[in-house]
């Protein structure tokens, strides 16, 4: 069974950073495309960056040049980066994968809500100015 935790999330003023954790069990992530998601409240959820099952990487706009995906095979883990942070990364950040042979990071973004197979519980990042 396919399980996804996240960890890593708080608070944090303006400009800082976090880094966010997702550990993964019941499956070969190595070979899934994976990607965080975020929701903020009042918002629609939106896909933030992913990695591809080409290993291609993919970002949202907003947070280009500021957030960094990456993964870990040998802890299962998946991480997210995110620096210079505004009170706009406000959210619930998710981590999800889809078990599709072939998805690159671009599709794994593409539908927010239901382009992944699995997702985790979310962690709360809040950012204040």
């Amino acid at each position: 069974q396919v399980q996804l935790q996240e960890s890593g999330g708080g608070s944090a003023q303006a400009g800082g950073s976090l880094r966010l954790s997702c550990v993964w069990s019941g499956y070969t992530a190595s070979t899934y495309a994976m990607g965080w998601f975020r929701q903020a409240p009042g918002k629609e959820r939106e896909g933030v960056a992913a990695i591809g099952t080409d290993g291609s990487t993919s970002y949202a706009d907003s947070v280009k040049g500021r957030f960094t995906i990456s993964k870990d095979n040998a802890k299962s883990t998946l991480y997210l980066e995110m620096n210079s942070l505004k009170p706009e990364d406000t959210a619930m950040y998710y981590c999800a994968t889809d078990l599709a042979l072939e998805m690159t990071a671009t599709q794994a973004l593409s539908d927010p809500y239901y382009g992944m197979d699995y997702w985790g519980k979310g962690t709360l990042v809040t950012i204040s100015s």
